[in-house]
Parts: C-alpha cells; sequence; structure tokens
C-alpha cells in the first residue's frame, strides 16, 4: 500500500504534508503535489494534515488513475520538503469537481 495525491490537490497546493513527511516522498509540480509510491512508507501522517483531503490510501477504490500520476509525475518534478503557504485563490478550488480535466499541469514546481 501506498497514500497518492488526488485531483483536490490542484489549484490548492497545500504544503502541510511536506513537512511532517517522514521520508521526504513528496514532489512537486507547478499546481499539485504527487507522493512517490515506492518511496512512501504507508505511515499516514500526510493524509489528516492535507486541508483539503486530497490524500488517499491507493487500496480506495477507483484510485488507480491517481496511483499512475503519482508514479509517473514522483520522477520528472522536483523533491519537495519544506511547506510554503498554499496557492492563490487555494480556498476558491478547494473542492471544485474536474480539476484534472480543467487545470492538471505537466509543469514542475521549484521544489526544495
Amino acid at each position: 500500500m501506498t497514500y497518492v495525491v488526488t485531483d483536490n490537490c490542484i489549484k490548492c497546493k497545500y504544503l502541510d504534508c511536506v513537512e511532517v513527511c517522514p521520508v521526504d516522498c513528496f514532489y512537486e509540480g507547478e499546481n499539485m503535489l504527487v507522493i512517490h509510491p515506492d518511496e512512501c512508507i504507508d505511515c499516514g501522517v500526510c493524509e489528516p494534515e492535507c486541508p483539503a483531503d486530497a490524500i488517499k490510501p491507493d487500496t480506495e477504490p477507483g484510485l488507480e488513475k491517481w496511483l499512475e500520476i503519482n508514479t509517473k509525475y514522483a520522477s520528472l518534478w522536483p523533491v519537495v520538503t519544506v511547506k510554503r503557504d498554499a496557492l492563490p485563490d487555494a480556498e476558491k478550488f478547494d473542492g471544485e469537481s474536474g480539476k484534472f480535466e480543467k487545470y492538471f499541469s505537466e509543469a514542475p514546481g521549484q521544489g526544495d
């Protein structure tokens, strides 16, 4: 099992989760984070820290797409371990449906 970041992170990108991760397995895109599934130790400390409720265990049904996305972009984006401010208007986008299709960016974030 691993944890994955899902679409509610898009356009929010709260970084509360990265500062509690004991193995630094979060990677930063321009407008979302992902978890490297091979580095995640399944401790679960990140899940309750996410204000957007975007982190889920991959054992939940229907998360296969998100496991693939997290795996792919964790190998392309820089690691992030430092909490910074969320994206502007994060609260406005929190909970919006269809965010992947509307807003997802393949561009890397700044990382550490």
